[in-house]
């Protein structure tokens, strides 16, 4: 298997320690009060200071290992910068407290920016009536439903109050950053406009989430978006970074621990989705509503009263559906309020 190219070099660090990656490069892993219970974010040497990779969620764990570690703790220089790979709460969670108390700048992408100042705005709204015929016509019953609307608004809740001016991250555009420079990678998919770090000086890529080792970024269609094809965006991301990234880069992501072998695993990654889409045509055999593709996706069940699950899985399965759709491998027919989905004749002769 494509798994056991990988390397994996360093030791993991405890959960609030430093480790040293590369010279001027700590990685500090926190601590996350999700099922996917840690995050891994990076300190760059800055020359009079250091700047940060990703910040973690706002928790009170978070704040306590950020105040022990900056001003007089083990970093103990001025931050000066805070960069934010993407606006998910784990990764942006802590900008706006870091940033405001230590009078740094945040350095993010213009999409990942306003799309985070968009969804913290939902905080305290009730679920609009267009996201709930979203998911109804996603086949969810009434129960899910529910649940969505008491944890719609949720996502602010983890995200301090964003900084209102930041700097704007492009794709191609390199940063110096202490005694080298780095490149920004953008990647599509898992969000709007990723931004991952290339240093070629160092043999390093923080490829944030579009990139982990041993598991795959989740691809979801969303409300806001019902006819979005992140999965296109995605696979060509992927095709982005294999043809500018050299093989030889140690890769530091998000989650999971650093490792060699980033052709591999991409090249792992691509052949994992295309075997998801290849089952899932197979399953279309037959007209499928969303929650009836599931097995064929995830090679497993998903548990419809776990709230979380069930919408990430609703957005990905919606996202490989989409995906072929624009393919003209399949259709998909609104009944009584819910869609579902089937090959084409001209595919069904074709498999």
């Amino acid at each position: 298997m494509l798994h056991s190219s990988l390397s994996y070099p360093l030791p993991t660090p405890e959960p609030g320690n430093l480790l040293e990656v590369a010279p001027g490069v700590r990685w500090l892993r926190l601590p996350l009060p999700y099922r996917l219970n840690h995050i891994n974010v990076w300190a760059l040497d800055d020359g009079e200071g250091w700047a940060l990779v990703d910040t973690g969620a706002r928790t009170e764990e978070t704040v306590a290992v950020w105040e022990r570690f900056l001003g007089t703790g083990p970093l103990q220089r001025p931050l000066t910068r805070v960069f934010i790979t993407h606006m998910h709460p784990d990764h942006i969670g802590m900008a706006g407290w870091l940033t405001r108390r230590y009078d740094a700048r945040m350095w993010i992408s213009r999409l990942e920016y306003l799309s985070c100042r968009a969804l913290v705005s939902d905080t305290c709204r009730e679920a609009p009536a267009e996201a709930l015929q979203f998911y109804r016509e996603a086949g969810w019953d009434e129960a899910a439903l529910e649940h969505y609307r008491v944890r719609f608004g949720n996502f602010g809740k983890h995200v301090h109050a964003l900084p209102d001016s930041f700097r704007h991250l492009v794709d191609g555009q390199v940063i110096r950053i202490g005694r080298h420079d780095w490149e920004v990678v953008i990647g599509r998919g898992h969000s709007p406009e990723h931004a991952c770090l290339y240093c070629p000086d160092l043999r390093l890529l923080i490829s944030g989430d579009q990139v982990l080792p041993r598991i795959s970024s989740n691809v979801s269609v969303y409300p806001t978006e019902p006819d979005a094809d992140p999965m296109s965006d995605w696979m060509a991301s992927l095709d982005t970074l294999q043809s500018r990234i050299p093989d030889d880069v140690l890769v530091l992501p998000s989650h999971n621990d650093c490792f060699h072998g980033l052709h591999a695993r991409i090249a792992q990654l691509r052949q994992d989705q295309n075997a998801a889409l290849s089952r899932l045509r197979d399953a279309l055999e037959q007209p499928r509503r969303v929650p009836d593709t599931f097995a064929a996706l995830f090679n497993k069940p998903v548990d419809g009263s776990d709230a979380m699950r069930l919408q990430l899985a609703t957005g990905e399965a919606i996202a490989c559906l989409n995906h072929l759709t624009y393919r003209g491998e399949i259709r998909k027919e609104i009944r009584d309020g819910v869609a579902w989905y089937q090959r084409t004749p001209s595919q069904r002769l074709q498999w």
